[in-house]
């Protein structure tokens, strides 16, 4: 009888001890998950800051240009305000990286534009800037897998079904950012 109590104690023991892994496991995931995210927000917020200056740039050499410049100022408006989820998030910054290249497709129309040296520079650290959101799009992105993969393999998802654990959805492009601005002379 001893041995048996021995051995629900020990099986008890297991089952916290399992659980507790798990559960560290998911929130760690989730955590690294959230901070990556935040690293996307970081890098929006810059393009943000560097959108006006560019607009302002451009402003002076593209008179009647306007309309462009003004999509590109409802977009970056739109993102900033964008609340919501994820895929409402993804899809507001997509439809600004969409205007941002009409932005730089202006410029092969304007060589004056173009030999601009702030236009040069902010141009640089838009593109930079660019290159960063996508890095750090990746990172979510790989965060966001490990996530998901942890709270759907079995015995993992028993627990994260119990604790509400629930997927992070993916920061996608859509089918507009993937096509290439057309640039005419």
């Amino acid at each position: 009888m001893e041995n048996i109590i021995w051995i629900i104690a020990i099986v008890i023991v297991a089952i916290i001890a399992w659980l507790t892994t798990v559960y560290n496991g998911l929130i760690k995931l989730r955590n690294r998950t959230d901070e990556a995210w935040s690293d996307i927000d970081v890098q929006l917020k810059r393009r943000y800051d560097l959108i006006p200056n560019l607009i302002e740039t451009v402003k002076g050499y593209a008179k009647h240009e306007q309309e462009t410049l003004q999509k590109v100022i409802e977009a970056r408006n739109t993102a900033m305000n964008q609340g919501g989820g994820i895929e409402e998030k993804a899809k507001a910054e997509n439809a600004l990286s969409s205007t941002l290249k009409s932005i730089f497709a202006l410029a092969e129309s304007y060589p004056d534009l173009k030999a601009n040296q702030n236009f040069a520079k902010l141009q640089d650290e838009l593109s930079d800037t660019e290159n960063k959101i996508q890095a750090a799009r990746r990172f979510y992105n790989g965060n966001v897998r490990d996530f998901n993969i942890k709270i759907q393999i079995f015995p993992n998802n028993l627990v994260a079904g119990m604790l509400k654990f629930n997927k992070f959805d993916f920061f996608e492009a859509d089918e507009k950012e993937k096509e290439n601005i057309e640039v005419k002379f």
